[in-house]
């Protein structure tokens, strides 16, 4: 009878026909890298997904300029968000406000613990939209913002009062990661890490205009050693997961949770859903309407391997399922999941990571899709670990003769061009190509640190425009006949 409930519910929610898949991992199972409408990665960590009016809107923190955890030279780059009518196609919306002012700077960059996980909440009596944020350079450990729309920008208020940890100096490891909710009746809540406790999780009541605390708090949700709270209410139950142990960028942390039939408590013991969230830390609960049904999605951060930056990082996205007794069950971990209808071809999959160094190349063969000057080639490429050297690109003709290929032109992409989140850099060769002939991209480097990287995928199509990748400086190379790098290219 569970089986049978959990797979009604499911194909009640998110019957596949005629919509839109969200995917999380390829059908190997490995992580898949989203991209934006401009083609870029999607660059929002560590904060949510929300739903106002009918647009998904995915807030987080961005680390393409650079930042790095305890890196003391590293710039803060600022909070992200993206919109998107069915979860799979997202619009780069910018900033939320601008950081990259000197306080901001002095606030969050590499000198500090830095600044996280972006929260936005509508307030339907003021009529305005009201953002948090985790910092750590005063007492409470937030700075709140609001603003008439839902990108922004968003305009700082005065510091929220918080409760928990108010008599604790400030600049120091108050409270962490948080999450806003709003009752049926209005009221809202901030559910927060209280880092004073090593790592307990605490609910406060706000105040009517969401920019505050109101000095109502629950008694210790968790006894520590947990972070990254979700709060959230169905069928008059409220329910809290969280990440069981902390752990700041581990990938594959666990998921647990607990229950109340109130937002201050008391709350049941814990229980665990998933060892691993699919491969991430968990970071949301998003409560939102999907055509006509009420569904709960479950984020991760899929972190990179605890890197200092985190701009490589992916997601995971699916909703939760509960059983007959109000019982959250375990995480499935679904490769896919559909939203909204939708008429749209499914994207190409790709997944973006850091591989060439001096000692590393990679190759592309394309073929000419008509006679012309090749006018741009748009390349999908990012940097990681401070290169000291450009990126070279050589294009050549590939030719039946010996030797086997005609150089064509060289050119560099210089690497403070390059961010550390995949994005696509547009050259200009300006050679001339033949409809139906065959080139050849090789892309290489000097540099003795850092390296660059691509987003790669399944070759689809032609199958004769593969990758190709060398680890002896160019003198071999070992073909991927199924796989290709994420590139474009204009012929005039």
């Amino acid at each position: 009878m569970m089986k049978f409930y959990i797979a009604s519910l499911l194909f009640l929610c998110f019957s596949v026909v005629s919509k839109s898949q969200v995917t999380n991992f390829s059908p190997e199972g490995k992580q898949l890298t989203r991209f934006d409408n401009l083609g870029n990665a999607v660059d929002a960590h560590d904060g949510e997904i929300a739903l106002f009016n009918g647009t998904y809107y995915l807030y987080g923190t961005s680390y393409d300029c650079g930042f790095e955890w305890n890196n003391k030279t590293a710039p803060f780059c600022g909070f992200k968000t993206y919109s998107s009518k069915d979860m799979v196609s997202w619009k780069d919306e910018g900033f939320l406000f601008d950081a990259q002012t000197p306080l901001w700077q002095s606030r969050c960059d590499g000198k500090t613990y830095g600044c996280f996980r972006p929260h936005v909440i509508y307030n339907k009596k003021n009529k305005n939209y009201v953002l948090w944020i985790n910092v750590y350079d005063n007492v409470s450990g937030y700075r709140v913002f609001t603003s008439k729309t839902p990108i922004g920008p968003f305009t700082e208020v005065a510091e929220p009062k918080i409760a928990v940890n108010s008599n604790m100096p400030a600049a120091g490891l108050n409270n962490g990661d948080h999450d806003l909710f709003i009752d049926d009746d209005g009221t809202g809540y901030l559910a927060l890490t209280d880092w004073r406790t090593k790592g307990s999780i605490v609910v406060e009541q706000l105040t009517p205009d969401y920019l505050s605390g109101n000095g109502k708090v629950s008694s210790p949700v968790t006894e520590g050693k947990t972070e990254a709270p979700a709060l959230f209410k169905r069928n008059g139950i409220y329910y809290i997961t969280y990440s069981d142990p902390n752990c700041g960028y581990c990938s594959a942390t666990g998921t647990s949770y607990k229950t109340a039939k109130s937002p201050l408590g008391p709350w049941s013991a814990g229980k665990k859903i998933s060892d691993n969230s699919c491969g991430g830390q968990p970071s949301f609960v998003s409560t939102m309407k999907v055509n006509a049904q009420t569904i709960y999605l479950y984020g991760s951060d899929l972190w990179n391997n605890a890197a200092k930056n985190e701009a490589q990082a992916n997601y995971y996205w699916a909703p939760l399922t509960f059983a007959e007794d109000g019982s959250i069950n375990p995480l499935n971990c679904l490769t896919t999941f559909a939203v909204k209808k939708s008429t749209r071809t499914p994207a190409e999959s790709f997944s973006a990571s850091c591989e060439l160094d001096k000692t590393k190349q990679r190759s592309q063969i394309f073929t000419a899709t008509k006679s012309g000057k090749l006018n741009t080639f748009v390349l999908n490429t990012l940097k990681s670990g401070y290169p000291d050297a450009d990126l070279e690109l050589n294009f050549y003709e590939l030719t039946t003769g010996s030797p086997a290929k005609k150089l064509l032109k060289k050119l560099s992409i210089p690497r403070d061009s390059i961010g550390w989140s995949a994005k696509n850099i547009s050259t200009s060769p300006q050679i001339d190509l033949v409809s139906g002939k065959q080139y050849l991209l090789v892309i290489s480097t000097q540099t003795s640190k850092g390296c660059y990287g691509f987003a790669l995928g399944n070759l689809t199509e032609n199958l004769t425009d593969f990758t190709a990748s060398s680890t002896d400086m160019g003198q071999s190379f070992q073909a991927e006949k199924q796989r290709k790098i994420k590139y474009s290219y204009t012929i005039n």
